[in-house]
């Protein structure tokens, strides 16, 4: 099962995080949790990884309407966008929420899972195209 949405920009790592920020953002989509895995693995067990940053993004709007139809999807919000380095690239990685429809196998959600993912479809491609 492919479970996310990527992209794969020519900037840096520092030049792609706040265009990715505002790209979600223009789509209702904010920043709830900023978890920094390099530095983590760093402090934590000494590993040196690649820049390595989990956004917890979230539109609350699709988030209430979700609880609405199934309140432990919050198990699986808010939607995480991976933000990392490869081969001198940044690479982009969006969760795709139609995974939250087929795990919990609930019809309902489906055309909130559509609208998300097509927030996050055009988030990807203001980035793609910028």
């Amino acid at each position: 099962m492919n479970y996310s949405q990527t992209i794969e920009l020519d900037l840096t790592y520092q030049e792609a995080l706040p265009k990715v920020k505002d790209a979600f953002k223009e789509q209702g989509f904010g920043t709830l949790t900023e978890i920094d895995v390099r530095a983590t693995l760093k402090e934590k067990i000494g590993r040196d990884i690649e820049p390595y940053m989990i956004l917890g993004t979230c539109n609350p709007d699709l988030a209430s309407k979700a609880l609405d139809v199934e309140r432990e999807i919050g198990l699986l919000l808010p939607c995480n966008v991976v933000v990392t380095e490869r081969h001198g690239k940044t690479l982009v990685q969006a969760f795709d929420p139609q995974v939250m429809v087929a795990i919990l196998e609930r019809d309902e959600l489906k055309p909130i899972a559509d609208e998300a993912a097509e927030r996050i479809r055009r988030a990807l491609a203001e980035l793609a195209s910028s």
